[in-house]
C-alpha cells in the first residue's frame, strides 16, 4: 500500500520538508553573539524567571531606570546600600523627614560644619541660646576712700548673663559687700560692685574695685 502511493514528488517533498524544519531548529540554537536585538523581543517576553541570577548589574541599568513603583515595600534596606551612595544630589526635596530618621541616627559626626544655622532652629531654642558673648569690666580710681562701688556696662543690646567683683590690692582692711546685676527697668544692663573697708580695720594703703560683667544677645 505504502509503494503504491511513494512517488518521486512524494520523495523530494518530505526530504524539503525535513531538511526546511532541521535548518530552523539548527539556526535556532546557533545564533550569533548580539544577533538578537530588543527589537526581536514580544513585549513582556523577558520574565523574572528567564533572568539568571546576578545577570542584571548596576553597569546594565540606565539612569533614572528603576523608579519607586518598581520597588517593593521594604526592598531597599541599609545592607543594602553602599557607603556613600546615597547622596544630597540623589535626594528629592523634603525625601527626607523626621518620620524617616531613627532614634540616635543623626550624630554630631554626621554633621558638617555650619550645617545648623539659625534658622533651622526652633525659636523657642533660639531664645535660650547664649550668642555673640561679650567680657567687660570697670574699675574704681585707686585711692583710699573707705568704701566704693562700680558697673561694668554691657554694650547696647546685649544683657549680663553673669559677672563679679575684685578689689585690688593687699588689702586684709577691705571686704566686698555686694555683686549683683545692675537691673534698668526689666533689663540686666551690666554688672555691679560694692566694697567697703572693715570695722574697726584702719586702712594702711590705697584700693581699687573692679566689676566684670558677662554679656551677651539674648
Amino acid at each position: 500500500m505504502l509503494k503504491r502511493h511513494l512517488t518521486v514528488a512524494n520523495v523530494l517533498s518530505c526530504t524539503a520538508l525535513f531538511v526546511a524544519l532541521s535548518a530552523s531548529a539548527y539556526a535556532a540554537v546557533k545564533l550569533k553573539p548580539n544577533q538578537v536585538k530588543a527589537a526581536n523581543i514580544a513585549k513582556q517576553a523577558v520574565t523574572n524567571p528567564k533572568i539568571k541570577n546576578q545577570a542584571v548589574t548596576s553597569g546594565k541599568i540606565k539612569n533614572g531606570g528603576v523608579v519607586n513603583a518598581d520597588l517593593g515595600a521594604g526592598a531597599v534596606t541599609g545592607d543594602k546600600i553602599t557607603n556613600g551612595a546615597v547622596t544630597s544630589k540623589k535626594l528629592g526635596k523634603n525625601a527626607v523627614t523626621t518620620n524617616s530618621i531613627g532614634l540616635e541616627q543623626v550624630t554630631a559626626g554626621k554633621i558638617g560644619p555650619e550645617a545648623i544655622s539659625a534658622s533651622k532652629l526652633s525659636a523657642s531654642l533660639y531664645a535660650q541660646l547664649v550668642r555673640n558673648v561679650t567680657y567687660v569690666n570697670a574699675v574704681t580710681a585707686e585711692n583710699n576712700e573707705g568704701a566704693k562701688s562700680v558697673t561694668a556696662t554691657c554694650p547696647v543690646n546685649k544683657q549680663a548673663i553673669g559677672g563679679g567683683a575684685r578689689v585690688n590690692g593687699e588689702l586684709l582692711e577691705v571686704a566686698i559687700t555686694g555683686s549683683t546685676p545692675f537691673v534698668s527697668g526689666n533689663t540686666r544692663t551690666g554688672w555691679s560692685a560694692f566694697a567697703r573697708e572693715l570695722p574697726d580695720e584702719p586702712l594702711t594703703g590705697k584700693w581699687s574695685l573692679e566689676a566684670f560683667a558677662v554679656c551677651a544677645e539674648l
